[in-house]
């Protein structure tokens, strides 16, 4: 699937990944290929992006949404700091 992280001031990511692990404002929760469509919120927290089964990298981000439409992931944040 698809994953794009948006801030206000610029693009941090953009690719194909196997997943990503967000903090949701009711809690963490993972997407996976072919999720189906959703709208959520998120919260100050980690963002796990699993690139395949065995590679990962992560960001510290500021609360904001996500939108899953399409196997499109699409991250809006205040910002976000790779860690």
């Amino acid at each position: 699937m698809n994953l794009e992280i948006l801030t206000p001031e610029s693009k941090i990511f953009s690719g194909d990944v196997y997943g990503v692990q967000l903090p949701g404002i009711s809690g963490s929760f993972e997407l996976l290929d072919k999720h189906a469509p959703m709208v959520s919120a998120l919260k100050d927290g980690k963002l796990k992006i699993l690139k395949d089964k065995n590679a990962a990298s992560s960001y510290s981000i500021q609360s904001g949404f996500v939108e899953v439409l399409n196997n499109k992931v699409t991250v809006l944040v205040e910002g976000a700091t790779e860690l």
